[in-house]
């Protein structure tokens, strides 16, 4: 069990030259058209996936429409503060009239102009409404804000989840490599096995065991690849790409330089940064809004208004007269709910402790918010140590391999000393790759903890 294990990551001594070959070899670059492509190799970077994803995102559209929709609202609130209009035309057929006494006796047929008519046109425009429609419309501007926010966290959510996708296929590109080598490998030594067991030299039981190890290499390498089509089929769904794409990770961000701020530094602009920090943040602006807009209900409205009407015929006389009678006017309103001085009072305390939760919402999201900085950090701190670490071990190993591979150029070691050595040296280069991808990923987990990813 302890050859097989370390057998696993026989390949790794070839990893880059072979990560290359395949980049090379049957490859495009991403900023070529990507439509119409099929069964091809794409080299994508992170920052063009992220591009991908926020032009393609099925999970990102339902939000998209509600911001839209929210700055339609916008529009909306706003029109409350121009004049309201009413036109009311109406043409009519008039029946004759009768005139009868008090007591409905001596009926009198009293005959009328057949056709009326009636044109009125009315026009208001409120100056003071208690700050009412100005509130109206601050609270749709928060609500489009939050709406905004709500899209870009979602945008930051898929980003991080794709930067997981990424990277776990870049490892398991690495260990499919390993697998392939290492198989490759075992077969050589297998072939050696059976030519000195026809010598003596090597028992039976040894070719069995090393058979074992290599049908446990292949499924490995099965499961592997089936694994690699699962994150290629959720990476290529995810940005809106061909089913036969096979997207190839940009082997350069190893090389990239990390920026290795303080934790202070990331704690201040997470704060300043926080999408779930300023959500929380529009959250208490909305609630105290809402207070705004029930105490507006307690103050007066005024208006201004002028109208111009129209009737005929005037039925208002004995006999009618077939004329029109034509007026203007203008005036000032005032509306008061009186009923608001005491209606108002248990919205408003319902609103305040509203506006309270808020404030402690955002208190405890700001905690919550320093505390997974802080453990970001340390693993991301952690990660580096790791890194020195295997840096180290690759240079261990790789001693011990030319020193084995040197006894058993003199027959002084057997064929497995030397393939425990290989596999040291190769799981250890394998772990320095995963090291140094886990800086990557610690990283962006600070990006997407701080809201700037």
């Amino acid at each position: 069990m302890n050859n097989y294990r370390l057998l696993i990551m026989l390949l790794c001594v070839t990893l880059c030259a072979e990560v290359s070959a395949i980049s090379s070899s049957r490859t495009i670059p991403l900023h070529s058209s990507l439509s119409g492509l099929t069964q091809c190799d794409v080299v994508l970077s992170i920052d063009e996936m992220f591009h991908l994803a926020d032009e393609n995102s099925k999970q990102l559209r339902p939000l998209v429409s509600g911001q839209h929709e929210a700055e339609q609202n916008v529009s909306v609130a706003r029109s409350q503060r121009l004049p309201e209009i009413n036109v009311d035309v109406s043409f009519s057929y008039l029946g004759n009239g009768f005139i009868t006494d008090r007591n409905f006796t001596h009926f009198e047929l009293a005959p009328m102009p057949h056709y009326g008519n009636n044109f009125a046109i009315e026009a208001s425009q409120v100056i003071y409404a208690g700050g009412a429609i100005e509130h109206a419309i601050d609270m749709a501007e928060l609500q489009c804000d939050m709406a905004r926010l709500q899209v870009d966290e979602k945008r930051s959510a898929i980003h991080f989840l794709l930067v997981g996708f990424y990277l776990e296929l870049y490892k398991c590109r690495n260990l499919s490599l390993v697998l392939e080598e290492n198989i490759n490998r075992t077969r050589e030594v297998l072939k050696e096995m059976q030519v000195r067991e026809d010598e003596g030299i090597v028992l039976h039981n040894d070719i069995t065991r090393y058979e074992l190890l290599l049908s446990n290499l292949e499924l490995s390498l099965t499961q592997i690849n089936n694994t690699l089509s699962i994150l290629n089929r959720n990476l290529t769904t995810s940005l809106g790409l061909d089913e036969s794409i096979v997207i190839l990770p940009d082997t350069t961000i190893l090389h990239r330089s990390i920026p290795g701020s303080r934790c202070e530094h990331w704690i201040n602009d997470a704060k300043e940064n926080s999408l779930s920090l300023k959500m929380a943040e529009t959250g208490v602006k909305m609630s105290l809004k809402s207070e705004d807009i029930i105490r507006a209900e307690r103050l007066p409205h005024i208006a201004l208004y002028a109208g111009y009407k129209m009737d005929g015929p005037i039925t208002i006389e004995v006999p009618p007269i077939n004329k029109n009678f034509n007026y203007w006017f203008v005036g000032v309103g005032v509306n008061y709910k009186i009923s608001s001085l005491f209606k108002t009072n248990k919205r408003l305390s319902r609103s305040r402790v509203a506006t309270r939760k808020a404030l402690e919402e955002y208190a405890a999201i700001e905690e919550k918010l320093t505390l997974e900085i802080n453990a970001d950090y340390v693993r991301y701190l952690e990660a580096f140590e790791e890194l020195k670490t295997q840096y180290k071990s690759v240079e261990l190993a790789t001693l011990n391999y030319d020193v084995t591979a040197n006894r058993y150029r003199n027959d002084m070691a057997i064929i497995t000393d030397m393939l425990d050595a290989s596999n040291a040296k190769l799981d250890a280069e394998q772990k320095l790759v995963n090291a140094q991808i886990n800086i990557i990923y610690y990283y962006y987990k600070l990006l997407y903890t701080s809201g700037i990813l």
